[in-house]
């Protein structure tokens, strides 16, 4: 069992950078693939990166592809998702997930879910 909490959401001005945190307790998470979706309003939860439990494979959605960074501190239970140029349209709820596999995208293979954190970026 894997406990998911984010933080790090915010209002930022298009250009800006945030970085959102994602506190995880459990006795698996240093084994358990973690990934962050986001949703936003009137739209499904889509997958935007993912990282495989020792840190060395990592997933973008091109989306977010060179603008975004996943990394996690397995020490810390910690992952974190670094966000750079900001656009209005990567406004979202943003979520942690974590699995206990391998490292993957689609969002129905995560069996660990947070409460979200907001992310709204202004033009």
């Amino acid at each position: 069992q894997v406990q998911l909490v984010e933080s790090g959401g915010g209002l930022v001005q298009a250009g800006g950078s945030l970085r959102l945190s994602c506190a995880a307790s459990g006795r698996t998470f240093s084994n358990s693939a973690m990934g962050w979706f986001r949703q936003a309003p009137g739209k499904e939860r889509v997958f935007v990166a993912a990282i495989s439990w020792s840190g060395r494979t990592t997933y973008y959605a091109d989306s977010v592809k060179g603008r975004f960074t996943i990394s996690r501190d397995n020490a810390e239970n910690t992952v974190y998702l670094q966000m750079n140029g900001l656009k209005p349209e990567d406004t979202a709820v943003y979520y942690c997930a974590a699995r206990s596999s391998g490292i993957a995208t689609p969002k129905n293979q995560y069996d660990y879910w947070g409460q979200g954190t907001q992310v709204t970026v202004s033009s």
